[in-house]
């Protein structure tokens, strides 16, 4: 009882530690494994573990093979989750480099991670290859955290962060048919046996996971089943179809709840996003349990196996040669600068599923008598744990040596997407700035994309937020909702993260009346507020242009707007086409020049009153 409590315990605390030092969470988590296990040996009285996984005669949690169960049973649901964030849209828009990483840089870590272990190791080819294939998968439970705080171009975030995720199922499905390969005998490793292993291990995985998605989405969308049993109802769905497929077809139960995932996360159900975060809470937990348990597993014997110079070499050799190979073959012909690439072979953490199903079929090999089995998990737990450190302690700092690191964040995001954020969102777009619009309201935020903005579904109270990679370039936040409470809180909650340059929020109907309680963030005017800009949208849904004669004339259009609840100016805009937000005090800027161009929304300023300045409309209909 007190080893479960504590592995549990020191689960959470490890998570909370790599929140709090903003590292991934899989490193504590393995560190406090190896210390409860064999660390533990060399300081407890009677050598034992502290805590010990599996049951020796004496102590133990899982009898038998009760452990390779649970961990099979745990990555299964982490694997589903996983899936569940797969949308076809997102994959189709990150480019032919996702693609290529995911098939030609697969294949050059399969095949030259399989050499560089049996030459420098002497391992058997067959294991040689399970260990390259277990190597494949990065995962976004640790690129995540490492990314969350370095200010990159979108692109580059965006290309490791679907890597992440696609290439998990693809490392797995690789692995398990290697090991397919192994266990049907050294004699036969590449016969017809093993040909139609793998067919059987597609056909039912494609075929379990594909057809209990639409089964359980049927029973959702008919209301088959009740709200508050929905959560559990998909969690023993999804153990139902890894354990069920793996009996007709040994193994494919990991493909059939990836399958099973993808599906349901592209479907249009109304309770998605509750399961996705049953699922993701879920996933924290058992990824805290697994990484211990397995690491607390390992024993001393197994770490002395690779306690020598050839670790090191291999270690190398997959960081600094494969890895910088495939992503240099894969991203050739793309726009990736070839520092953007340096930086993307650089960081390549594996994760959960690596270490997983290392543990997982390593355990199955030596209880076979496999020759060289007994490698397979200490060698991946030291890639595991070696490209951790590696690039949670360096990826910021090569960062900035090779010049990927963004000095400026000039990207915007927009809390709201009302009409007029949609139309301000677009202006921004046509003006080559990084935009993206934010809101709980689906509606608006279908109609956003469908003007080409990118915009997602989001609870401001949540922190999903924060854990989004692709908005690290972003250093300007506006808050345009038509609640000054959200609005408020928007400011307050994320202003260190995404308003490094200036965060801004509408000013409120009390705001508007006292005008010498205008806030410090006031956005555009003292006299707008969300119900005047909506009005102006509704009327005048445009966005226009006009050039300035200097500070005179821009103070005069100004005050002009102050006056006419029609105009609202919203930026200024230099002659090198740098945009800059305007706030509520009217003195903001005190040197403005001829050539500026003052951008506004709702009616054009009339001839007569600007003297007849230049106009330039640009229409966001």
């Amino acid at each position: 009882m007190i080893e479960l409590a504590g592995i549990v315990i020191l689960g959470i605390i490890a998570q909370w530690v790599a929140w709090r030092l903003k590292l991934p969470a899989i490193l504590p988590l393995i560190l406090i494994g190896l210390l409860v296990g064999p660390i533990a040996t060399l300081f407890t009285e009677d050598g034992s573990k502290l805590i010990e996984p599996i049951w020796n005669g004496q102590k133990g949690l899982f009898p038998g093979e009760g452990l390779y169960y649970f961990v099979s049973l745990a990555i299964s649901i982490i694997l589903f989750e996983g899936g569940l964030t797969l949308k076809r849209s997102e994959i189709i828009n990150v480019g032919p480099v996702i693609t290529k990483l995911i098939t030609v840089g697969s294949v050059v870590t399969f095949f030259g991670a399989g050499l560089a272990a049996h030459y420098v190791f002497g391992l058997t080819w067959q294991i040689s290859f399970l260990f390259s294939s277990l190597i494949i998968v990065t995962g976004p439970t640790v690129i995540t955290p490492i990314l969350r705080n370095i200010p990159l171009k979108k692109d580059v975030s965006a290309v490791l962060k679907w890597e992440g995720i696609l290439i998990d199922p693809i490392g797995a499905l690789v692995a398990v048919l290697v090991f397919e390969f192994i266990s049907v005998g050294e004699e036969q490793a590449y016969t017809l046996t093993a040909l139609i292993e793998f067919g059987k291990i597609l056909l039912f995985g494609f075929t379990f996971g594909f057809t209990f998605a639409h089964a359980l989405a049927f029973a959702i969308k008919k209301n088959l089943i009740p709200h508050y049993l929905l959560n559990v109802v998909s969690l023993s769905v999804v153990l139902l179809v890894f354990v069920e497929s793996d009996i007709f077809a040994h193994e494919s139960g990991l493909l059939a709840v990836v399958v099973m995932g993808m599906v349901l996360g592209n479907m249009d159900l109304p309770n998605i996003k509750e399961l996705l975060y049953f699922k993701e809470s879920l996933s924290v937990l058992l990824i805290s349990i697994l990484f211990i348990l397995l690491a607390a597993n390992i024993n001393m014997s197994d770490l002395e196996l690779i306690y020598n110079w050839n670790t090191v070499i291999l270690f190398a050799i997959v960081v600094f040669v494969i890895r910088p190979l495939g992503v240099f073959l894969s991203a050739s012909g793309s726009n990736l600068k070839p520092k953007e690439k340096l930086f993307i072979g650089w960081v390549g953490p594996r994760g959960i599923v690596a270490a997983g199903i290392a543990s997982l079929f390593g355990s199955k090999l030596m209880l076979r008598g496999e020759v060289d089995a007994e490698y397979i998990t200490p060698l991946v737990f030291m890639i595991v744990l070696g490209t951790v450190l590696l690039n949670a302690t360096t990826a910021r700092i090569f960062a900035k040596v090779v010049g990927v690191f963004l000095t400026k964040s000039e990207g915007i995001v927009i809390i709201g997407a009302s009409k007029v954020s949609r139309l301000i969102g677009h202006y921004l777009k046509m003006n080559n700035r990084h935009v993206v619009l934010i809101d709980n309201n689906e509606s608006n935020i279908n109609k956003a994309k469908k003007i080409g903005l990118e915009a997602f579904t989001a609870n401001i109270y949540s922190d999903s937020l924060t854990d989004n990679i692709e908005l690290n370039d972003v250093g300007y936040l506006m808050a345009l909702t038509g609640n000054s409470d959200i609005n408020k809180f928007a400011i307050k909650k994320f202003e260190k993260q995404f308003g490094e340059n200036g965060s801004f929020r509408l000013v409120d109907a009390d705001e508007m009346i006292d005008s010498e309680n205008n806030p410090k963030e006031g956005l555009f005017s003292n006299t707008d507020d969300f119900i005047k800009l909506i009005e102006a949208a509704r009327k005048y849904p445009a966005i226009h242009e006009i050039t300035l004669n200097g500070q005179e004339h821009y103070q005069d259009l100004i005050a002009i707007t102050n006056k006419d609840d029609d105009i609202i100016p919203i930026f200024l805009k230099t002659p090198d086409g740098e945009l800059k937000i305007i706030s509520s005090h009217s003195d903001q800027f005190k040197d403005v020049k001829k050539g500026y161009q003052l951008v506004y929304l709702g009616k054009m300023f009339d001839i007569d009153e600007t003297e007849n300045a230049l106009k330039a409309e640009i229409s966001t209909k």
